[in-house]
């Protein structure tokens, strides 16, 4: 899963390039295409749409938990090499261009505890997949805004909302029906439950220090505190587990580089790039298409839809029901705010 940064988005401006996305777009907005070399420059303002960068982002973070099934480690060697590879390949693009981030002790050991925070949630993320599948590693993922929800109140002292719990509990109520009579996954599930938890605390933790430093300092101490981490606990690991293969093969290693460099990296980049011209608000809503990629890829690429019964099914429809309800709710809340 995605980690999401807190970044303040630009007042500039967006052209929107007649695309997949121009049928949702005014005409006003669709420059016609008249000069015979315009389509190629069309193209080229695709490929810089923020829109589109968004979408891809979105598309790639469904590829997380794909490289999560092929790669054959355990899921704490699988995370261990990700943050090891994701924090060497990102500091030599610092240091390349020149953008290294300095920031006093004190904040990087904060910022350090979160990237544990981060290490934590894909450990159990990635467990839920090596003990379930990918499908119900990103539909427990779900769960992450009921514990925002508890969690974000009790941490900024304010009351807990009403309507957030009451939309999550039916997110609960679908993991629960497929915890229910899906007997075979209930490891998995608790692992993803685990997972949400971890990633509603990591959100919390992080809009409360991620105001004041930019998100290439927040991205690199996070990644270098989660090695630093899962670096100590190693050998606590390797005795809990014995069996566990520490090496990666040719094909694993190819898989954790794609993992670190696009699936990470390169994620990171693109919400960057998407949240300078759109609101976080709107990126973040968003992303509630990020299961649906994961599911449909797993579906094409192993086969799952086999595995999955029908309690699955009425699960994942009550989970979409709470995502459609929290989204309706944030949209009218945000159309209130101006008038308020």
């Amino acid at each position: 899963m995605p980690v999401s940064f807190t970044v303040h988005s630009g007042k500039s401006n967006v052209r929107y390039p007649r695309n997949a996305l121009s049928t949702a777009m005014p005409a006003r907005y669709i420059s016609p295409m008249n000069e015979p070399g315009e389509g190629l420059a069309l193209l080229r303002n695709d490929m810089t749409n923020p829109f589109v960068k968004l979408h891809v982002s979105i598309l790639i973070a469904g590829f997380t938990g794909i490289f999560g099934k092929l790669i054959t480690l355990q899921a704490g060697p699988l995370v261990w090499y990700r943050m090891l590879f994701t924090s060497v390949l990102f500091l030599a693009y610092l240091w390349l261009a020149k953008k290294m981030p300095r920031i006093p002790l004190r904040e990087a050991v904060k910022i350090a505890c979160i990237g544990a925070i981060v290490a934590s949630h894909w450990v159990c993320f990635y467990g839920s997949i090596k003990y379930a599948n990918v499908s119900i590693a990103v539909v427990c993922f779900a769960l992450n805004g009921f514990f925002t929800a508890i969690f974000e109140p009790v941490a900024n002292r304010k009351s807990v909302s009403v309507r957030e719990i009451c939309y999550s509990l039916i997110t609960v109520c679908g993991i629960a029906l497929i915890f229910h009579f899906d007997t075979q996954y209930r490891t998995g599930i608790l692992l993803g439950v685990v997972s949400a938890a971890l990633a509603a605390l990591y959100t919390v933790g992080i809009r409360r220090i991620g105001k004041s430093h930019s998100a290439t300092s927040i991205f690199l101490y996070q990644m270098t505190g989660g090695f630093t981490l899962l670096t100590l606990l190693a050998p606590a690991y390797l005795a809990v587990f014995p069996e566990t293969v520490a090496a990666p093969s040719a094909m694993d290693l190819v898989y954790l580089l794609l993992l670190s460099s696009i699936c990470t990296i390169g994620l990171f980049i693109l919400q960057i790039q998407a949240l300078q011209k759109i609101s976080a608000f709107t990126v973040s809503l968003s992303y509630n298409l990020e299961p649906i990629y994961s599911i449909v890829l797993a579906m094409i690429l192993f086969g799952e839809a086999k595995e999955l019964g029908a309690a699955f099914v009425a699960g994942l429809v009550c989970i979409a029901i709470s995502v459609c309800l929290q989204s309706l709710s944030a949209v009218r809340q945000m159309r209130a705010a101006p008038s308020a």
